[in-house]
This record gives C-alpha cells, structure tokens and sequence, in this order.
C-alpha cells in the first residue's frame, strides 16, 4: 500500500461543503516548517487531487492550515475584530504508508477534526 493525504471541509453553520477554502500543507521537521503545497476545496469540500500524493509521500510530520476568516468573510459570516478563527493549523504525523484523511468540521465559533477514512 502506498500513502497518501486527503481532506474535506464542511462548514457545519450553513449545512453545507465549504468550496473555495485555501488550504497550506507544511511539512515539519524539527523547528523548519516547509510549505509543499497550497489546494482551494471545490464545489464538494474536497480538493480536486490529494493534498499529498503517493508520488511525494513520507512518514513523518506535516501541518494543514486551513484559512478559515477568508473563507467566512467570503462567505457573507459577520466578522469580528479579530475574527474568533481566522487560521486553523492541524499538526499530525503520519507514520505508515497509509490514506491520512483529515477532515475539518468548521464553523465561524468552533471546528473539529479527527483521522478519517
């Protein structure tokens, strides 16, 4: 099997995908953050190819930060001064040549994750 990483965004306020999210892809090793890669969501929450493919994958620690305060204030969100979430950054590790899916649930107040499938 090989590895790869995948996600999807679901704004859960409006009960809806969450299209035209940008999202960086960092890997972390030790105190040097490397951006790999920068996807927007499409019409289905998702990224039109996996954020990282079998082609570039490797275990080790990556960060998806998921740019949220553009996404609401596109999105017509009231905006506070600050927004309450602005950038979500995701850190987690990938330890075997596996699918990491990392989805996000989000909405203008709170957000949640977890390793899908």
């Amino acid at each position: 099997m090989t590895g790869y990483l995948t996600t999807h965004v679901l704004d859960t306020a409006r009960g809806c995908p969450a299209k035209g999210l940008t999202i960086d892809l960092y890997r972390i090793e030790g105190d040097t953050r490397t951006l790999l890669k920068t996807v927007e969501t499409n019409d289905d929450g998702r990224t039109d190819e996996q954020i990282l493919p079998a082609s570039a994958f490797s275990t080790g620690v990556y960060e998806l930060v998921f740019h949220a305060g553009a996404y609401l204030d596109a999105c017509g969100t009231p905006p506070e001064t600050p927004r309450f979430l602005d950038v979500i950054p995701i850190r987690f590790g990938m330890s075997e040549a596996s699918h990491y899916h990392v989805p996000l649930l989000l909405s203008p107040f709170g957000y949640s994750t977890y390793r899908g499938s």
